[in-house]
């Protein structure tokens, strides 16, 4: 809560530490103004009395709060295992600050340690876009709810959790996905994030905040 100010405008973003970040804004009782990155987390936003906009409504927003699957000595990292990462990468890319928080299981020495990389998908070019990903190198894991059907984000699209090594150049990997048609975005955030809080297992708080050569 250090980092809120009254009046501010925040990003919310998706995802267990996301949720605990809105529950701890809402009981510190500030008069901000959100901007959800999913529909689960405006409904939590809602239930909790924070008032919540469009981001169509503000010109900026001043500091976005999420959380991360991965990230690297570079604070480069890899989110969407919640589905949300398209709108969290563009709420992000709205903000002026993004702080992400994370415990500290989620550092890892190179990107793709955890072996899981979202990208989401148009449905019409499910199963194109599926393929010449594959031939990247990288294994498909469609992503489906606990019934069986397909997962679909809050824009109506699909995603698929390709199975990765580590990552030996993720910006290469990033315009080669984006290059392929019906890819809408990936779980890739490179140069987001401004600092990082991770939750030491021994209770401490470490701060990381990216380098100019970063």
């Amino acid at each position: 809560m250090r980092y809120v100010r009254q009046g501010q405008t925040i990003g919310l973003g998706t995802g267990r530490a996301a949720n605990a970040f809105i529950h701890a804004l809402a009981a510190a009782k500030f008069a901000v103004r959100g901007v959800a990155t999913s529909n689960v987390s405006a409904e939590l936003a809602r239930a909790l009395g924070i008032e919540l906009i469009e981001l169509s409504d503000t010109a900026r927003i001043d500091t976005d709060f999420d959380g991360a699957d991965e990230v690297d000595p570079r604070l480069n990292m890899i989110k969407g295992w919640g589905g949300a990462m398209v709108r969290e990468k563009i709420v992000a890319a709205a903000s002026r600050k993004r702080i992400f928080l994370v415990g500290e299981e989620k550092i890892v020495p190179r990107l793709g340690s955890r072996g899981s990389l979202p990208v989401e998908i148009v449905p019409f070019a499910f199963s194109f876009a599926s393929r010449a990903i594959a031939r990247l190198g990288l294994k498909p894991h469609p992503r489906v709810n606990h019934d069986g059907s397909w997962f679909v984000t809050d824009n109506g699209n699909r995603v698929i959790n390709f199975g990765v090594k580590e990552i030996n150049n993720p910006a290469r990997l990033e315009r080669e996905l984006l290059s392929i048609p019906g890819v809408v975005g990936t779980g890739l955030f490179l140069g987001i994030a401004d600092m990082v809080l991770v939750a030491m297992r021994d209770g401490s708080i470490k701060t990381l905040r990216r380098t100019a050569k970063s």
